[in-house]
Protein backbone atom coordinates (compact mmCIF):
# COMPACT_ATOMS: atom_id res chain seq x y z
CA UNK A 1 0.00 0.00 0.00
CA UNK A 2 2.87 2.39 0.77
CA UNK A 3 4.47 1.91 -2.64
CA UNK A 4 1.12 2.09 -4.45
CA UNK A 5 0.09 5.27 -2.66
CA UNK A 6 3.24 7.07 -3.79
CA UNK A 7 2.88 6.24 -7.49
CA UNK A 8 0.57 8.72 -9.29
CA UNK A 9 -2.44 6.89 -10.69
CA UNK A 10 -2.24 3.83 -8.45
CA UNK A 11 -4.51 3.46 -5.42
CA UNK A 12 -3.31 1.78 -2.24
CA UNK A 13 -6.96 1.07 -1.50
CA UNK A 14 -6.98 -1.42 -4.38
CA UNK A 15 -4.28 -3.40 -2.57
CA UNK A 16 -6.43 -3.49 0.57
CA UNK A 17 -9.53 -4.46 -1.40
CA UNK A 18 -7.86 -7.25 -3.37
CA UNK A 19 -5.91 -8.37 -0.30
CA UNK A 20 -9.22 -8.99 1.45
CA UNK A 21 -8.63 -6.67 4.41
CA UNK A 22 -10.31 -3.46 3.15
CA UNK A 23 -13.32 -3.65 5.46
CA UNK A 24 -11.17 -4.57 8.47
CA UNK A 25 -8.95 -1.59 7.62
CA UNK A 26 -11.92 0.80 7.51
CA UNK A 27 -13.58 -0.58 10.66
CA UNK A 28 -10.26 -0.50 12.55
CA UNK A 29 -9.80 3.16 11.69
CA UNK A 30 -13.34 3.79 12.91
CA UNK A 31 -12.20 2.69 16.36
CA UNK A 32 -9.92 5.73 16.55
CA UNK A 33 -12.62 7.76 18.28
CA UNK A 34 -13.44 9.54 21.54
CA UNK A 35 -13.70 6.27 23.47
CA UNK A 36 -10.22 5.25 22.27
CA UNK A 37 -8.70 8.56 23.42
CA UNK A 38 -10.39 8.22 26.83
CA UNK A 39 -8.79 4.80 27.25
CA UNK A 40 -5.42 6.23 26.19
CA UNK A 41 -5.52 9.28 28.48
CA UNK A 42 -6.68 7.13 31.43
CA UNK A 43 -3.57 4.99 31.06
CA UNK A 44 -5.46 1.87 29.93
CA UNK A 45 -2.98 1.19 27.16
CA UNK A 46 -3.76 -2.51 26.71
CA UNK A 47 -7.48 -1.83 26.43
CA UNK A 48 -6.75 1.00 23.98
CA UNK A 49 -4.54 -1.27 21.86
CA UNK A 50 -7.14 -4.04 21.75
CA UNK A 51 -10.02 -1.62 21.11
CA UNK A 52 -8.45 -0.07 17.99
CA UNK A 53 -7.29 -3.47 16.65
CA UNK A 54 -3.72 -2.34 17.34
CA UNK A 55 -1.91 -5.43 16.05
CA UNK A 56 -3.51 -5.06 12.63
CA UNK A 57 -2.96 -1.28 12.37
CA UNK A 58 0.64 -1.37 13.63
CA UNK A 59 1.63 -4.10 11.17
CA UNK A 60 -0.15 -2.39 8.28
CA UNK A 61 1.18 1.12 8.97
CA UNK A 62 4.71 -0.19 9.63
CA UNK A 63 4.63 -2.09 6.35
CA UNK A 64 3.44 1.01 4.53
CA UNK A 65 6.22 3.16 5.99
CA UNK A 66 8.91 0.60 5.18
CA UNK A 67 7.49 0.23 1.68
CA UNK A 68 7.32 3.99 1.19
CA UNK A 69 11.02 4.45 1.92
CA UNK A 70 12.24 1.28 0.19
CA UNK A 71 10.08 -0.39 -2.47
CA UNK A 72 8.71 2.97 -3.60
CA UNK A 73 12.29 4.16 -4.24
CA UNK A 74 12.83 1.07 -6.38
CA UNK A 75 9.68 1.99 -8.29
CA UNK A 76 11.03 5.51 -8.78
CA UNK A 77 14.19 3.98 -10.27
CA UNK A 78 12.27 1.86 -12.80
CA UNK A 79 9.78 4.65 -13.56
CA UNK A 80 12.77 6.73 -14.60
CA UNK A 81 14.30 4.02 -16.83
CA UNK A 82 11.47 1.66 -17.87
CA UNK A 83 8.40 3.83 -17.40
CA UNK A 84 6.24 2.09 -20.04
CA UNK A 85 6.74 -1.37 -18.51
CA UNK A 86 6.03 -0.14 -14.97
CA UNK A 87 2.77 1.49 -16.03
CA UNK A 88 1.90 -1.63 -18.05
CA UNK A 89 2.37 -3.77 -14.94
CA UNK A 90 0.11 -1.50 -12.89
CA UNK A 91 -2.45 -1.42 -15.72
CA UNK A 92 -2.58 -5.21 -15.67
CA UNK A 93 -2.91 -5.24 -11.87
CA UNK A 94 -5.88 -2.85 -12.07
CA UNK A 95 -7.52 -5.07 -14.71
CA UNK A 96 -6.89 -8.08 -12.46
CA UNK A 97 -8.40 -6.27 -9.49
CA UNK A 98 -11.54 -5.46 -11.50
CA UNK A 99 -11.93 -9.16 -12.32
CA UNK A 100 -11.22 -10.06 -8.68
CA UNK A 101 -14.06 -7.84 -7.45
CA UNK A 102 -16.54 -8.57 -10.24
CA UNK A 103 -16.34 -12.36 -10.01
CA UNK A 104 -17.99 -12.40 -6.57
CA UNK A 105 -20.31 -9.42 -7.01
CA UNK A 106 -23.93 -10.57 -7.45
CA UNK A 107 -25.97 -7.50 -6.46
CA UNK A 108 -26.47 -5.95 -9.90
CA UNK A 109 -29.65 -3.94 -10.30
CA UNK A 110 -30.80 -0.50 -11.43
CA UNK A 111 -29.32 1.29 -8.41
CA UNK A 112 -25.99 -0.54 -8.39
CA UNK A 113 -25.54 -0.18 -12.18
CA UNK A 114 -26.19 3.57 -11.85
CA UNK A 115 -23.75 3.78 -8.90
CA UNK A 116 -21.08 1.93 -10.88
CA UNK A 117 -21.61 4.25 -13.87
CA UNK A 118 -21.26 7.34 -11.66
CA UNK A 119 -18.03 5.95 -10.17
CA UNK A 120 -16.74 5.23 -13.69
CA UNK A 121 -17.49 8.76 -14.93
CA UNK A 122 -15.90 10.38 -11.87
CA UNK A 123 -12.80 8.16 -12.18
CA UNK A 124 -12.38 8.96 -15.89
CA UNK A 125 -13.05 12.68 -15.35
CA UNK A 126 -10.35 12.94 -12.69
CA UNK A 127 -7.78 11.34 -14.99
CA UNK A 128 -8.20 14.07 -17.62
CA UNK A 129 -8.19 17.15 -15.36
CA UNK A 130 -5.41 19.72 -15.69
CA UNK A 131 -3.17 20.25 -12.62
CA UNK A 132 -3.06 23.46 -10.60
CA UNK A 133 0.06 25.35 -9.56
CA UNK A 134 1.94 24.69 -6.31
CA UNK A 135 0.44 26.29 -3.18
CA UNK A 136 2.16 26.09 0.22
CA UNK A 137 -0.49 27.94 2.25
CA UNK A 138 -0.93 25.87 5.41
CA UNK A 139 -4.75 25.78 5.23
CA UNK A 140 -4.52 24.42 1.68
CA UNK A 141 -1.80 21.97 2.78
CA UNK A 142 -4.14 20.65 5.51
CA UNK A 143 -6.85 20.22 2.86
CA UNK A 144 -4.33 18.36 0.65
CA UNK A 145 -3.66 16.01 3.57
CA UNK A 146 -7.35 15.21 3.90
CA UNK A 147 -7.69 14.60 0.16
CA UNK A 148 -4.46 12.60 -0.23
CA UNK A 149 -5.63 9.70 1.95
CA UNK A 150 -8.42 9.03 -0.54
CA UNK A 151 -6.06 6.59 -2.24
CA UNK A 152 -5.96 4.50 0.94
CA UNK A 153 -9.66 4.59 1.73
CA UNK A 154 -11.20 4.70 -1.76
CA UNK A 155 -9.94 1.94 -4.09
CA UNK A 156 -9.37 3.31 -7.59
CA UNK A 157 -8.89 6.92 -6.51
CA UNK A 158 -5.17 7.74 -6.45
CA UNK A 159 -4.23 10.15 -3.67
CA UNK A 160 -0.85 10.95 -5.27
CA UNK A 161 -2.50 11.73 -8.61
CA UNK A 162 -4.95 14.01 -6.79
CA UNK A 163 -1.93 15.84 -5.33
CA UNK A 164 -0.58 16.32 -8.86
CA UNK A 165 -3.92 17.87 -9.84
CA UNK A 166 -3.77 20.10 -6.75
CA UNK A 167 -0.23 21.12 -7.76
CA UNK A 168 1.47 19.91 -4.56
CA UNK A 169 2.78 16.42 -5.39
CA UNK A 170 6.46 17.48 -5.49
CA UNK A 171 6.18 19.69 -2.40
CA UNK A 172 4.42 17.10 -0.23
CA UNK A 173 5.67 13.73 -1.46
CA UNK A 174 9.17 14.62 -2.65
CA UNK A 175 10.62 17.81 -1.15
CA UNK A 176 9.07 17.48 2.32
CA UNK A 177 9.93 13.78 2.66
CA UNK A 178 13.52 14.43 1.55
CA UNK A 179 13.78 17.32 4.04
CA UNK A 180 12.56 15.06 6.84
CA UNK A 181 15.06 12.37 5.85
CA UNK A 182 17.92 14.91 5.75
CA UNK A 183 16.87 16.37 9.12
CA UNK A 184 16.74 12.95 10.81
CA UNK A 185 20.17 12.09 9.37
CA UNK A 186 21.64 15.36 10.64
CA UNK A 187 20.12 14.96 14.13
CA UNK A 188 21.55 11.43 14.42
CA UNK A 189 24.94 12.90 13.60
CA UNK A 190 24.45 15.58 16.27
CA UNK A 191 23.98 18.36 13.73
CA UNK A 192 21.11 20.73 14.65
CA UNK A 193 21.94 23.45 12.12
CA UNK A 194 18.54 22.94 10.45
CA UNK A 195 17.06 25.00 13.31
CA UNK A 196 18.58 28.09 11.65
CA UNK A 197 17.47 27.12 8.15
CA UNK A 198 14.18 28.98 7.57
CA UNK A 199 13.41 27.15 4.32
CA UNK A 200 13.95 23.74 5.96
CA UNK A 201 11.79 24.69 8.95
CA UNK A 202 9.04 25.89 6.62
CA UNK A 203 9.03 22.63 4.66
CA UNK A 204 8.99 20.61 7.91
CA UNK A 205 6.04 22.72 9.09
CA UNK A 206 4.30 22.00 5.78
CA UNK A 207 4.96 18.26 6.31
CA UNK A 208 3.58 18.40 9.87
CA UNK A 209 0.39 20.16 8.72
CA UNK A 210 0.05 17.72 5.80
CA UNK A 211 0.43 14.78 8.21
CA UNK A 212 -2.20 16.25 10.53
CA UNK A 213 -4.57 16.68 7.58
CA UNK A 214 -3.91 13.12 6.43
CA UNK A 215 -4.65 11.74 9.91
CA UNK A 216 -7.85 13.82 10.11
CA UNK A 217 -8.95 12.68 6.66
CA UNK A 218 -8.11 9.06 7.37
CA UNK A 219 -10.24 8.92 10.51
CA UNK A 220 -13.07 11.06 9.07
CA UNK A 221 -13.32 9.17 5.78
CA UNK A 222 -13.16 5.83 7.58
CA UNK A 223 -16.23 6.78 9.64
CA UNK A 224 -18.11 7.85 6.52
CA UNK A 225 -17.10 4.73 4.60
CA UNK A 226 -17.80 2.51 7.60
CA UNK A 227 -21.34 3.86 7.73
CA UNK A 228 -22.05 3.46 4.01
CA UNK A 229 -20.46 -0.01 3.94
CA UNK A 230 -22.73 -1.04 6.78
CA UNK A 231 -25.95 0.43 5.37
CA UNK A 232 -25.29 0.57 1.59
CA UNK A 233 -22.68 -2.12 1.01
CA UNK A 234 -23.84 -3.21 -2.48
CA UNK A 235 -24.05 0.37 -3.79
CA UNK A 236 -20.70 1.31 -2.22
CA UNK A 237 -18.99 -1.68 -3.81
CA UNK A 238 -20.57 -0.77 -7.17
CA UNK A 239 -19.16 2.77 -6.91
CA UNK A 240 -15.74 1.31 -6.05
CA UNK A 241 -15.89 -0.96 -9.10
CA UNK A 242 -16.64 2.14 -11.19
CA UNK A 243 -13.78 4.08 -9.58
CA UNK A 244 -11.30 1.29 -10.24
CA UNK A 245 -12.44 0.90 -13.85
CA UNK A 246 -12.20 4.66 -14.34
CA UNK A 247 -8.67 4.67 -12.95
CA UNK A 248 -7.55 2.70 -16.01
CA UNK A 249 -7.44 6.09 -17.73
CA UNK A 250 -4.83 7.28 -15.24
CA UNK A 251 -2.58 4.19 -15.43
CA UNK A 252 -2.85 3.81 -19.23
CA UNK A 253 0.74 2.73 -20.09
CA UNK A 254 1.16 4.54 -23.39
CA UNK A 255 1.49 8.16 -22.43
CA UNK A 256 3.99 10.95 -22.72
CA UNK A 257 5.01 12.72 -19.53
CA UNK A 258 4.43 16.47 -19.64
CA UNK A 259 6.79 18.45 -17.42
CA UNK A 260 6.17 21.82 -15.84
CA UNK A 261 7.76 24.89 -17.41
CA UNK A 262 8.14 28.51 -16.41
CA UNK A 263 6.79 31.43 -18.39
CA UNK A 264 9.81 31.31 -20.71
CA UNK A 265 9.35 27.65 -21.62
CA UNK A 266 12.21 26.39 -19.45
CA UNK A 267 11.72 23.06 -17.64
CA UNK A 268 11.28 23.34 -13.87
CA UNK A 269 13.05 21.01 -11.42
CA UNK A 270 12.48 20.06 -7.78
CA UNK A 271 15.01 20.31 -4.96
CA UNK A 272 16.67 17.06 -6.12
CA UNK A 273 17.16 18.35 -9.64
CA UNK A 274 14.39 16.11 -11.04
CA UNK A 275 11.93 17.46 -13.58
CA UNK A 276 8.50 18.25 -12.16
CA UNK A 277 5.60 16.24 -13.66
CA UNK A 278 2.66 18.36 -14.82
CA UNK A 279 0.42 15.75 -16.48
CA UNK A 280 0.37 12.98 -19.08
CA UNK A 281 -0.52 12.96 -22.77
CA UNK A 282 -2.00 9.58 -23.74
CA UNK A 283 -1.66 7.91 -27.15
CA UNK A 284 -2.44 4.59 -28.86
CA UNK A 285 0.45 2.10 -29.11
CA UNK A 286 2.16 0.96 -32.28
CA UNK A 287 1.62 -2.80 -32.20
CA UNK A 288 4.46 -3.39 -34.67
CA UNK A 289 7.20 -2.52 -32.15
CA UNK A 290 8.88 -4.88 -29.68
CA UNK A 291 8.45 -2.27 -26.93
CA UNK A 292 4.67 -2.47 -27.29
CA UNK A 293 4.71 -6.26 -27.06
CA UNK A 294 6.99 -5.97 -24.03
CA UNK A 295 4.39 -3.71 -22.41
CA UNK A 296 1.63 -6.20 -23.28
CA UNK A 297 3.70 -8.90 -21.56
CA UNK A 298 3.85 -6.80 -18.39
CA UNK A 299 0.09 -6.16 -18.55
CA UNK A 300 -0.44 -9.93 -18.61
CA UNK A 301 2.11 -10.28 -15.79
CA UNK A 302 0.20 -7.69 -13.72
CA UNK A 303 -3.04 -9.60 -14.23
CA UNK A 304 -1.24 -12.81 -13.22
CA UNK A 305 -0.02 -11.17 -9.98
CA UNK A 306 -3.61 -10.34 -8.98
CA UNK A 307 -4.89 -13.79 -9.95
CA UNK A 308 -2.08 -15.29 -7.87
CA UNK A 309 -3.29 -13.30 -4.85
CA UNK A 310 -6.77 -14.70 -5.43
CA UNK A 311 -5.36 -18.22 -5.70
CA UNK A 312 -3.30 -17.73 -2.53
CA UNK A 313 -6.36 -16.50 -0.66
CA UNK A 314 -8.33 -19.60 -1.64
CA UNK A 315 -5.51 -21.88 -0.44
CA UNK A 316 -5.43 -20.10 2.93
CA UNK A 317 -9.20 -20.49 3.35
CA UNK A 318 -9.03 -24.19 2.46
CA UNK A 319 -6.16 -24.63 4.90
CA UNK A 320 -8.29 -23.20 7.71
Amino acid sequence: MGAANKVPGVSGGIVAFVGGFYEEFIYSLQKVNLKAFKLLFNGRFKSFYQYINGSFLVLLISGMLISYFSISRLLDYFLDRKELFVWAGFFGMVIGSIYYILKDYRQWGKKTILACFIGLIVGLSISFLNPATENDHLVFIFFCGIISVSGMTLPGLSGSFILILLGNYVLLLVDSVNSLYDTITEVIQGDFSFMENKERLHILTVLAVFTAGSATGLVTLSHVLGYVLKHYKAITQAVIIGFITGSLGVVWPWKKTIFKTDGMGNLLKDSNGDLIISNYQRYWPDITTMETWGAIFFIIFGIFVLLSLDWYGKIRKEGK
